[in-house]
């Protein structure tokens, strides 16, 4: 799918959220990354084989999130 160069890590890459965004939609909270993958604002992610990361944002954003 990725036509930069150099490509985007695929799907299952470790770093596979550094794909570059196609498209992005900041009224619903998403971006649909080359690589397939939805990127929610929450840092949940949808994979392209349909398997569900759940957010996993680092404790300090949570802290300053609840302050």
């Amino acid at each position: 799918m990725c036509k930069h160069s150099p490509t985007c890590p695929n799907a299952e890459a470790a770093d596979h959220e550094a794909a570059k965004a196609v498209l992005r939609d900041d009224v619903t909270g998403f971006s649909l990354l080359c690589n397939g993958v939805v990127l929610f604002h929450d840092t949940g992610e949808v994979l392209p084989d349909g398997r569900v990361i759940a957010p996993h944002r680092s404790g300090d954003v949570r802290q300053a999130a609840a302050a």
